[in-house]
């Protein structure tokens, strides 16, 4: 009679053991990776949707701005402030901005937000607390300077306004946004 065969080395060696966990360690770092890559995405679009929102926001308050002719006569906010919460006496309205208002904070023409979008100060130093720049400029259209504005809005980071400084606008980074639209004047 035949003696049923046996087998002793029913189970793994510890070279396929180190194996296997080497591939896994593997796999392991490079979904890692990928969750790096999507953290990094979701925070640029975060930002990216946050200063458009602030964008949007600071370009509807200056297009609600009266501009506008009625009888023949023109009609036109030029001392609304739109750099104070809420926008008061003692600003420029729709009237030219100064040169180089999208590039520094300008006084009268930036304000401040926080992290949740809430206005915080205007003037020319970000407070503590704040998150993001938002500055605008106002310039007349070459070819109607009477009646067309073209109004221009920018939100940075504080940390990118921080490093852009002296203007330079360089390679747009994750929460730069700018805007523009015109303004004409419409009978009313």
């Amino acid at each position: 009679m035949a003696t049923p065969h046996r087998h002793e080395d029913e189970g793994f060696t510890l070279l396929e053991v180190v194996g296997a966990l080497l591939l896994l360690a593997l796999a392991a770092a490079g979904v890692a990776g990928l969750v790096a890559v999507s953290q990094r995405a979701a925070l640029a679009a975060r930002l990216q949707t946050s200063a458009t929102v602030l964008a949007i926001e600071k370009l509807e308050q200056l297009r609600a701005l009266r501009w506008a002719s009625a009888g023949g006569a023109t009609q036109s906010d030029l001392t609304t402030n739109l750099s104070v919460d809420p926008p008061g006496a003692g600003g420029g309205g729709l009237a030219p901005s100064p040169p180089g208002a999208l590039q520094a904070d300008t006084a009268g023409y930036v304000d401040y937000v926080d992290p949740s979008g809430r206005w915080l100060a205007g003037g020319t130093t970000p407070p503590p607390g704040a998150a993001y720049v938002r500055r605008w400029s106002i310039e007349p259209l070459a070819d109607d300077p009477a009646d067309t504005r073209v109004l221009r809005v920018r939100v940075l980071t504080i940390a990118r306004s921080r490093s852009a400084a002296g203007g330079g606008a360089g390679r747009p980074a994750p929460g730069d946004v700018l805007m523009l639209t015109l303004l004409t004047r419409k009978a009313r």
